[in-house]
Formats: C-alpha cells, sequence, structure tokens
C-alpha cells in the first residue's frame, strides 16, 4: 500500500498516510482554499486502507486551527476509520491539543462524541 505523505503549508497540514506501519498523521493548520479538493485522496487511501488492513491503526491529530470546511473532512476521515474499527481492526485516535487551546479540546471531544472509535485526549505543554 502507498505511503502519502504531504508536506505542510500555512493553509494545509501535514498528512503521512503509512499502511504499512498503521499510522496516520495530520498536523498543523488546515484551511485549505478547497478542502474537499485536498482530503479526497485521503479519504480514498482510506477506502482503499480498511479493505486490507491487516494491523492496529493509531490516528495522531495534531492541529492547531482548522476551518469549517476541514471539520467536515475531518469527520468523513473518521467515519472511515470507524467503518474500519467495526470490521475488528484495532483503532485508536489520539488527538493533541495544547493545554490553553480549548476550542480544540472541545473539538476533540464533539469528534469523540460522535465517532464510535477509541479516543485518546492528549495535553501537550506548550
Amino acid at each position: 500500500m502507498e505511503t502519502i505523505v504531504r508536506e505542510g503549508t500555512p493553509k494545509t497540514p501535514y498528512v503521512r498516510l503509512d499502511g504499512e506501519k498503521g499510522i496516520i498523521e495530520i498536523k498543523g493548520r488546515s484551511i485549505p482554499e478547497n478542502s474537499i479538493e485536498f482530503y479526497k485522496p485521503l479519504i480514498d487511501w482510506l477506502e482503499e486502507y480498511g479493505s486490507g488492513v491487516s494491523s492496529d491503526t493509531a490516528v495522531n491529530v495534531q492541529l492547531e486551527y482548522f476551518n469549517t470546511s476541514s471539520s467536515k473532512c475531518i469527520l468523513d476521515i473518521f467515519k472511515k476509520l470507524e467503518n474500519i474499527f467495526k470490521k475488528g481492526q484495532k483503532v485508536e485516535v489520539n488527538w493533541y491539543y495544547e493545554e490553553d487551546d480549548e476550542d480544540m479540546f472541545e473539538a476533540g471531544e464533539d469528534y469523540q462524541s460522535i465517532i464510535n472509535i477509541p479516543f485518546k485526549m492528549i495535553e501537550m505543554e506548550e
């Protein structure tokens, strides 16, 4: 399975999808001009990954900010992961947030309440 790596920019997050190691990382800011265009290849990759998963999957999300259209795409990613989890695969989301960032903490809690997969809230010191 092809590993996808996208370097972060001021408007898009760093993304690494590693099917062999079962690691998915999203870090940085997500305010792309077109969120659907940015996230569609990632969601397509997850669709393919979900059909042949053999290892545990760790999802590390460390966003400092994301806009509304990104939040919908992130939810779509979590829904794909939830489907993988429902098939009996181990999936765990690690949601990182800075200790004084209530918005990011609450966003993580919101996703946690919508999605039925193990979700760890991890506070980082600044």
